[in-house]
């Protein structure tokens, strides 16, 4: 069974009955997994073990564990600061800066991996502009040239674990107040503006082999009408043809607010397809999920699925194995230190 282009999530700490048919209908390909399905690290262990037993080849199992405000789970695992943390030590010793960036990419990674879990969505490529709430510290630093650094030294952490990362959120939300959770956010500013300024660290670490982006719901009218998820001019146009990107394009959640002027479910989630979109994940509502899956009909994209299989993660390990390994020590003494000191004694995003 090929791996569908629909990410869906389960509302509890183990598989139901239900859960386990909707994780192997055809057109389900990933699972996110959030807080409420995560009690202990070995439960964690024992759900994905299901999860991974229900297909082969085996669905995608993500997660939004960045660090601070944004990180899944945290008993038995390295509470992680966030990006900004690591700016503010860029900015005050470059080479420190970047160390420890590289360092905690790479724990994060790994301990992720060694539950089995594929994806962490990361990192942020968005600059930290101090007008987005919902990024704000989410956010490495607010240069240009910070965030390409920075991120590229994340991303270099995640590769040696084994895991593919995720630049998000194209082509760039960090210049706009709204929260696209909850409405749509538009951001007025031109073409040329986000290309020379939002769109470089994405332009940079694609050509650093960034694996996979996820989109904004966000609209740029200046650019196009439609949220950048569901905008062939985003998808195929600025990012296949003008940045030459042949990794994996996941759409922004699909119950988000930013969303919910494309349609019903199914039609949200036949344009974000259309547009160019591989992945389509769908939270907090089972009944979008059936909907797209009674709605949708046969999808077979070929190109997409190889694009998907590759993100499989790479480890061999389990996390008391792990946790064993002087490299893990060092890197959860040094993220752990930074995290207790804030990250140096100046806080500058500049």
């Amino acid at each position: 069974m090929s791996l569908g282009p629909l990410m869906i999530d389960i509302e509890g700490k183990s598989l139901t009955d239900e859960d386990r048919d909707v994780l192997t209908h055809p057109l389900v390909g990933g699972i996110i997994l959030f807080t409420r399905n995560f009690e202990s690290v070995e439960q964690l262990a024992a759900l994905v073990r299901d999860i991974h037993a229900l297909r082969t080849p085996r669905l995608l199992v993500a997660v939004d564990h960045e660090g601070g405000r944004v990180q899944r789970f945290r008993d038995g695992f390295t509470v992680l600061p966030p990006a900004a943390t690591y700016g503010r030590l860029y900015s005050d010793d470059r080479k420190a800066g970047l160390e420890a960036a590289e360092q905690g990419g790479w724990l994060m990674a790994a301990e992720c991996l060694a539950l089995g879990i594929d994806i962490s969505f990361a990192p942020v490529l968005d600059l930290g502009l101090g007008i987005s709430s919902i990024i704000g510290d989410r956010a490495f630093h607010k240069t240009i040239e910070g965030v390409t650094q920075l991120a590229g030294a994340w991303m270099r952490g995640m590769k040696r674990a084994g895991m593919a990362a995720t630049g998000k959120h194209f082509p760039g939300h960090g210049g706009i107040a709204a929260d696209s959770h909850l409405e749509l956010p538009v951001d007025e500013r031109d073409y040329v503006t986000l290309k020379q300024r939002d769109m470089v660290p994405f332009e940079r670490l694609v050509t650093n082999k960034l694996a996979a982006i996820m989109m904004a719901h966000v609209v740029y009218p200046q650019v196009d009408a439609l949220p950048a998820s569901f905008s062939p001019r985003w998808i195929r146009q600025e990012l296949r043809e003008g940045l030459h990107f042949q990794g994996a394009v996941f759409c922004d959640d699909l119950s988000m607010e930013g969303a919910v002027g494309l349609g019903d479910y199914s039609a949200r989630a036949r344009r974000a397809l259309a547009a160019g979109c591989d992945m389509l994940p769908v939270c907090n509502n089972r009944e979008g999920v059936e909907q797209i899956l009674d709605g949708l009909g046969e999808h077979e994209d070929p190109v997409a699925q190889l694009r998907l299989v590759r993100m499989h993660g790479r480890a061999a390990f389990t996390l008391a194995s792990l946790q064993s390994r002087p490299e893990w020590r060092s890197a959860q003494h040094a993220v752990t230190s930074l995290q207790a000191a804030g990250g140096g004694p100046q806080f500058r995003l500049t």
